[in-house]
C-alpha cells in the first residue's frame, strides 16, 4: 500500500465527516494523529488493541479544537482493530505523529 493513501483518507473523511477507519494502515495514521493532538506518546510495539485503548485515554482529557479534530476522535474510537502491523503501518504511526500540515490534502 502506498502510505500517502492511507493519509489522505483520513484528511478527506474528516474533512467530509463520512465514513469510518477501513483497516489498521488509517488507523495507524489517525493514532499517530491522535498522539501529536493531544500531546501523548503512544508505543508502537504493544498491540493494536493496547494502542487503541491508550488513545482513546489520551482522548478523554482533550477537547477538539474544530470539527475535523472531533470527528477523528469519532471515528478512532468506533474502531476495532485487527493483530495485524507492519512497517508500512509504523511508518503511518511516525508520519502521524510529526504531522506539520494535518488537514492539507
Amino acid at each position: 500500500m502506498v502510505t500517502s493513501i492511507a493519509r489522505q483518507s483520513i484528511v478527506i473523511k474528516c474533512k467530509l465527516k463520512k465514513s469510518i477507519l477501513l483497516g489498521n494502515y488509517e488507523f495507524y495514521y489517525a493514532a499517530g494523529l491522535i498522539g501529536k493532538l493531544t500531546g501523548q506518546t503512544f508505543d508502537f510495539d504493544v498491540s493494536p488493541e493496547e494502542m487503541s485503548a491508550a488513545a482513546q485515554e489520551a482522548l478523554k482529557n482533550y477537547t477538539p479544537k474544530d470539527d475535523r479534530e472531533e470527528y477523528l476522535a469519532h471515528i478512532f474510537s468506533n474502531y476495532k482493530p485487527d493483530e495485524e502491523k507492519n512497517e508500512q503501518m509504523k511508518e503511518l504511526f511516525s508520519w502521524g505523529l510529526t504531522e506539520n500540515a494535518i488537514w492539507q490534502e
